[in-house]
């Protein structure tokens, strides 16, 4: 390190004090006047350490008693975001900023001499001029940042100019930075500030989930859906006959139709996508998949009956499918779409759509099973929800004996003919799909169950 200047940066405390106001929330300013650095610039309350010998909370304390009049007990001081800062002039600093939702008194202009002016600020609408140091910590807070760099170039303005913004977030690790800052506000306003964010999307999947950490240690998860359809299938879902299920499946905290945005209440649980049990286990399990099911598609009367097999999408399917079947299958997929016409019509209950182990989590402590994801929930025949099921009992007719007691009672024989047609057709549809998009586990996912099928159906 010989002839290389070390840093020797000032260390300063900002307070970021936090009030419910008429239309969200507000954070206090002053502003600066006199014969200081940034006069006429709107600032958070802060300072300096006195000494080595007081540390960042204590002096927190004492600038906001010194110069708002009010007192904060330590133990209200929460860390909110640290900021690197260099000034145009090339000085550089490290500024700690504390969030704080509690105070003794009423906040006033204490030292006239620095300061003429302080007030209540929606962070939504913030006053200019605003110091720019000022405004990067703000901004990184709202972010949920927990750090920052805001080095300013020389003849950089003193004031937050928008394009000359500097501020760069520091990503905390297991979270990614790609949380559309849209998607941001709108779990704010809905749970209040967010701390963390932890991207938990499905790989194959063009809906997105992030995993939201709030400050007071909730938890929720944000979803965005790929299309209009989704979202209007998942929130009426969970605004309808979903809240029957009780505690097995989360609560819709609030929705967006033009973000196509939802924020969720976090169940418990793992993915039962993957997960090894003990076979009496699985079985314990397996019932209590039959119990949801029976749960799920008793959740409202059924209706007239329907047919769900729809084969207007076959051709396009198959074209796509194509290069991975073997011979003789594409002959039995057109077989089985030629007999699926003739099925009789089943009763439309309430499905899931895509319940599949996955989509179910598993608390072993709780005992307790939870379902996920109702975007494709639509009413329908029962059936539909056990198909990407079956691939999970293939061989296991212990485990299907388990769904069918959990269940109460055997799929009909018209049922099981619904089951093998939807099968077949889903199949098709994964392996284009699976094709399409780079993902070799939904292709031969679904050329296993093709296998599976024809060999069912030959003598």
């Amino acid at each position: 390190m010989t002839g290389i200047q070390r840093h020797t940066e000032p260390l300063d405390v900002h307070l970021i004090a936090v009030r419910d106001g008429p239309a969200g929330p507000e954070v206090l300013l002053s502003r600066r006047s006199g014969d200081v650095y940034a006069a006429g610039c709107w600032h958070l309350v802060s300072g300096h350490l006195d000494s080595p010998w007081e540390d960042v909370v204590t002096a927190l304390v004492r600038e906001t008693r010194e110069e708002a009049g009010i007192v904060v007990d330590p133990a209200d001081v929460h860390a909110a975001v640290t900021v690197h800062h260099r000034s145009p002039s090339g000085g550089a600093r490290l500024g700690v900023f504390f969030e704080v939702r509690r105070w003794e008194g009423t906040p006033r202009v204490m030292e006239h001499r620095v300061c003429d002016a302080m007030d209540w600020f929606a962070f939504d609408k913030l006053p200019e001029p605003m110091v720019a140091y000022c405004r990067a910590g703000l901004d990184a807070y709202r972010a949920g940042a927990r750090m920052a760099v805001h080095f300013q170039e020389p003849g950089d303005p003193i004031a937050y100019d928008p394009d000359a913004d500097r501020t760069v977030l520091v990503p905390d690790p297991g979270t990614r930075g790609d949380v559309p800052e849209e998607v941001r506000v709108f779990a704010a306003q809905a749970v209040g500030r967010i701390t963390a964010w932890t991207d938990v999307s499905w790989t194959r999947e063009e809906s997105r989930v992030w995993r939201a950490c709030g400050a007071e240690d909730g938890s929720w998860y944000v979803k965005t859906h790929q299309n209009d359809r989704f979202h209007q299938r998942e929130v009426a879902a969970l605004r309808g006959w979903v809240a029957g299920l009780g505690e097995a499946v989360p609560r819709l905290v609030a929705a967006d139709a033009q973000l196509r945005a939802v924020v969720l209440t976090a169940v418990g649980g793992r993915s039962l996508y993957g997960a090894v049990h003990p076979p009496g286990q699985q079985r314990h399990i397996f019932h209590r998949i039959g119990q949801l099911a029976a749960a799920i598609h008793t959740s409202a009367p059924p209706r007239r009956a329907t047919n769900a097999l729809s084969l207007g999408k076959l051709e396009r399917h198959l074209d796509g499918a194509r290069p991975h079947l073997a011979p003789g299958d594409e002959d039995f997929v057109r077989a089985t779409a030629e007999k699926a016409g003739g099925l009789p019509a089943l009763e439309a209950v309430p499905t899931h759509g895509d319940l599949q182990l996955r989509n179910l989590r598993w608390d072993e402590a709780a005992d307790a099973l939870y379902v996920i994801d109702f975007e494709r929930s639509e009413e329908g025949p029962a059936i539909r929800d056990f198909v990407r099921l079956s691939d999970a009992w293939h061989g296991r007719p212990d485990l299907l004996q388990a769904v069918m007691d959990g269940y109460g009672r055997p799929f009909t024989s018209e049922e099981e003919a619904q089951l093998t047609a939807l099968s077949v057709l889903d199949s098709v549809s994964g392996i284009s799909y699976g094709t399409a998009h780079g993902d070799p586990e939904l292709v031969e996912r679904g050329l296993r169950t093709l296998a599976r099928l024809r060999a069912a159906q030959r003598p």
